[in-house]
């Protein structure tokens, strides 16, 4: 499949503004960014990555710093879908997913509750 640079972004965006407001407000030093690929010591295929510190590890010491980051892929994601309301599910579970990690969520949890 494929679909515009700027497109892509747009449903990356509606997928944030569609995160419940009192969740959105629990996010603190985040940010989204969308790139092609994943980067070569990473698999190909991944559709998202977290980087960064979970809320639920972070303790006084913590200092910020750089804001975290949420990596959403976005050549593995237009790989996986053939239409694009198959891709705009795909992009709002990733963001999901993703943005889950920073609250300490993991992958288990994640499959558990059809985030995955």
């Amino acid at each position: 499949m494929e679909m515009d640079p700027a497109r892509f972004d747009a449903l990356v965006d509606e997928a944030l503004d569609a995160i419940p407001e009192e969740l959105a407000a629990q996010v603190h030093n985040l940010v989204v960014l969308v790139e092609d690929w994943p980067p070569p010591d990473v698999p190909q295929d991944t559709l998202g990555l977290y980087d960064g510190v979970a809320i639920t590890e972070r303790n006084d010491m913590w200092g910020g710093g750089l804001p975290d980051r949420v990596f959403v892929y976005r050549r593995p994601l237009l790989a996986m879908c053939e239409s694009e309301e198959e891709l705009v599910d795909e992009v709002r579970i990733t963001v999901v997913h993703e943005i889950a990690h920073h609250f300490g969520i993991s992958d288990e949890r994640l499959h558990e509750l059809g985030w995955a």
